[in-house]
C-alpha cells in the first residue's frame, strides 16, 4: 500500500535531517580539531618555558642576594671588636699570643681582611676550585660581648660582671679597651664568671699569659703585662671580651657543580674545629678587589702588598651565578653576573 505523498515527503526530510557526515566534513573537522590542540599546546609549552625561565632567573637572583647580605656583614666587620678598629698600629693595637697563629688561617688576625686569586697558602678547603678568588674576614663578635670587672694580671684570670657570658673553654676570645685588643683562647672557666687564659694548655693555646702588646708577641713565660678593666669614670676605659669570629669565603664543588662556601669556626669539646657550610647555589665564579687608602681604583689580591691590608677599606664583590636547569635559549643555563660594594665601617675612622 503507497503512503501518500504527503507522509512520504515527510519521512525523506527526516532522513535528510539524520544522515551523517561526509568525508570530506569529517577531515576538516578533524584537521580544525588538530589545529586548535596544536595551538594549545604551543602556548602551553611557551608558557611552560617562560615559567622556568623566570623560576629559574628569581633563584639565580634570590642566590646571589642571600649571599651578598651574608658576605657584606663579614666585611662590615672586617678588623673590628667591640672596642673599635683592632691593628697593630693607631688607633688600637693588638697582640696574638695564641701559639703559631701564622700557621693557621683562623688564628692570623692581619688586621682582619685577606684575599687570595691562585694559590691559599695554611690548608686551602679541600672542595675549592682551584684558581677563584677567596677571602679570610675575622673580627669580634659583638653578640657575645661582656664587660670586664676586674683582671688578675698573675694568675690569668679576667672576671666579668656576669655569669651568664656564654664563653666555653676552648673558645678563641678578644678582649679589648680603648687601649689596645688581645687575642688569647680561653683554657678554662672559673667561679662561673672567670676566665682563664694560662699557656701551657689547650689546642692551639696561649704562647704566654701576658697579654700586653708586643710586635712580635712576647711568648715568654710572663709576657707583657697589660691590665683591663674599669679604670675610672671615662666609659672608653671600660673593658670588653668577645668571641673571635673567623670566616672564609670561596668557590667550592658539590655534587650538582658550584656554590658559593663560608667556612667558619666552631668550639668542638673545646677544640676550634673548622666547618665548611654551602651558602649558595650555582655561583660559577667569583672576582674580587680591594681599594686601598689612598688609592684611586680597586685592585686585585695580588697589586696589595703585603703590609697594606690594614689599610682596605671597600671590597668589590662580583658573582657569576648559572641556574641549576637549562631554561635558557637552546636549552642553555641561564647566566647573570652581580656585583656589589662593601665599605669596611671599622676602617672608616
Amino acid at each position: 500500500m503507497r503512503l501518500p505523498p504527503r507522509r512520504s515527503s515527510m519521512r525523506r526530510a527526516f532522513r535528510a535531517r539524520v544522515r551523517g557526515l561526509s568525508l570530506i566534513e569529517l577531515m576538516i573537522s578533524m584537521m580544525l580539531g588538530l589545529l586548535v590542540v596544536a595551538s594549545a599546546s604551543a602556548i602551553f609549552l611557551s608558557n611552560r618555558q617562560t615559567y622556568r625561565a623566570t623560576e629559574g632567573l628569581g633563584r639565580v637572583q634570590e642566590g646571589g642576594r642571600m649571599a651578598f647580605e651574608l658576605m657584606a656583614r663579614d666585611l662590615r666587620d672586617a678588623g673590628g671588636v667591640t672596642c673599635g678598629n683592632a691593628d697593630r698600629t693607631a688607633p688600637m693595637k693588638l697582640v696574638n699570643v695564641l701559639n703559631n697563629p701564622a700557621t693557621q688561617w683562623w688564628t692570623n688576625w692581619n688586621g682582619g681582611v685577606v684575599g687570595y686569586e691562585a694559590v691559599i697558602p695554611l690548608g686551602p678547603p679541600v672542595n675549592r676550585v682551584p684558581g677563584t678568588d677567596a677571602v679570610d674576614l675575622m673580627s669580634g663578635d659583638d653578640t657575645t660581648a661582656s664587660t670586664v670587672r676586674a683582671d688578675n694580671t698573675g694568675g690569668a684570670q679576667i672576671k666579668l660582671n656576669t655569669a651568664a657570658h656564654g664563653f666555653q673553654t676552648g673558645d678563641l676570645a678578644i678582649a679589648c679597651d680603648w687601649q689596645q685588643a688581645s687575642l688569647f683562647q680561653i683554657t678554662g672557666i672559673g667561679g662561673g664568671d672567670t676566665l682563664l687564659h694560662a699557656s701551657g694548655a689547650g689546642s692551639p693555646g696561649n704562647c704566654s699569659k701576658g697579654l700586653g702588646y708586643a710586635n712580635p708577641a712576647d711568648c715568654s713565660a710572663t709576657g707583657q703585662i697589660h691590665q683591663y678593666g674599669p679604670t675610672g669614670p671615662d666609659p672608653r676605659r671600660a673593658a670588653s671580651v668577645v668571641r673571635l669570629h673567623s670566616a672564609r669565603w670561596y668557590i667550592g664543588t658539590t655534587p650538582a657543580g658550584r656554590s658559593l662556601f663560608r667556612s667558619t669556626v666552631v668550639n668542638q669539646g673545646g677544640v676550634p674545629v673548622v666547618r665548611n657550610q654551602e651558602i649558595a647555589e650555582g655561583v660559577n665564579d667569583m672576582q674580587l678587589q680591594y681599594l686601598v687608602s689612598g688609592a684611586a681604583n680597586y685592585v686585585d689580591a695580588t697589586a696589595v702588598p703585603a703590609n697594606s691590608w690594614d689599610d682596605v677599606t671597600a671590597v668589590r664583590v662580583t658573582l657569576d651565578m648559572l641556574s641549576n636547569d637549562r631554561a635558557g635559549a637552546n636549552g642553555a643555563q641561564l647566566a647573570r653576573r652581580i656585583a656589589h660594594t662593601v665599605t669596611l665601617r671599622n676602617r672608616l675612622q
